[in-house]
């Protein structure tokens, strides 16, 4: 999974109000998050949190709006997960099992998130995504300031667990190690599908052909799959010390969702795809006979596999 698609606002000031209401939206979730959370200095640890995940995104804008570069903004947001993880686990007083469980959760992920993406952008180059956007300083800030708002809300629940007060927490139980299990499936099957794309595509052969073989035989996008069963474990592993407004951490799961299915995840690859595949026979029979998201467990057939 990558940062948020950008996307291509008609003017700056419609750039200005998605500012606003990312910022806003940040804010209410480090609100919400932040009772009964621990503190720094008189501030709650979460809304800290927040607060750099946002200022790290708007300091990282600065040379690349004067460079007018696009080439570190995925790497940013995933360093961004793995700084402030590691910096919340470390001032939290006296964190505990969970809490170390829950930071190494999301810096391993994002260690392997920021290793695949430097690669992938060392062999892209430009990024034309954001060809019509980084020329304007309002509408690529847009960008930036929005994958703030993605870094919170997805670390929301594993922040707020791992930053919440000593008296609030809980042993580990049954449900934290089927957290455990059910983020490491994810991690295996996310793993497992970027490579076997990336060996796909590394093929000269397969230039203009789309992968239908390994996990993608099973599934249109083995790797969103992976990336949804991630986010459910960690919040799972999170969810025995919730408490309150604490809750708002059932977001992360459920943005994750809704923006991997709903947003900038599936139906914009799905429409690319159409575009280039959607008057092939074979392309039809494989999106008709495989599901767009949940893996089947059974096998294709040999006539699915042949198509």
């Amino acid at each position: 999974m990558s940062s948020p698609t950008p996307t291509t606002p008609k003017s700056s000031g419609s750039s200005l109000i998605a500012i606003v209401v990312a910022l806003v939206i940040g804010a209410l979730v480090a609100l919400a998050g932040s009772q009964g959370g621990a503190t720094l200095g008189g501030i709650p640890l979460f809304a800290i949190a927040v607060a750099a995940a946002f200022a790290i995104q708007i300091l990282a804008f600065i040379p690349a709006m004067i460079l007018r570069t696009e080439r570190f903004f995925d790497l940013t947001g995933s360093l961004t997960f793995l700084a402030i993880s590691v910096a919340l686990v470390l001032l939290t007083p006296m964190p505990d099992a969970r809490s170390w469980i829950l930071a190494a959760m999301v810096i391993l992920w994002a260690a392997r998130l920021g290793s695949f993406l430097a690669m992938r952008v060392h062999k892209a180059g430009s990024d034309g995504r954001f060809d019509e956007i980084k020329g304007s300083p309002v509408r690529f800030l847009q960008v930036w300031v929005i994958q703030g708002a993605w870094v919170s809300i997805t670390a929301a629940a594993a922040w707020i667990a791992i930053s919440t007060d000593a008296e609030s927490r809980a042993p580990i139980g049954w449900l934290t190690i089927v957290g455990l299990v059910v983020w490491a499936l994810g991690m295996v099957i996310e793993i497992v599908a970027d490579a076997q794309k990336s060996a796909f595509r590394a093929d000269p052969a397969n230039k203009h052909e789309f992968i239908r073989t390994g996990l993608w035989s099973r599934s249109r996008h083995p790797n969103y799959f992976g990336e949804i069963v991630i986010w459910v474990g960690v919040f799972l592993t999170a969810a025995p010390v919730l408490a309150g407004w604490q809750w708002v951490a059932l977001l992360s799961p459920l943005f994750v969702i809704l923006l991997l299915t709903r947003v900038s995840g599936i139906p914009l690859l799905e429409a690319r795809a159409e575009k280039k595949w959607g008057d092939r026979a074979d392309y039809i029979a494989y999106r008709e006979s495989t599901p767009s998201l949940i893996p089947r467990l059974t096998r294709p057939s040999v006539r699915e596999t042949a198509a």
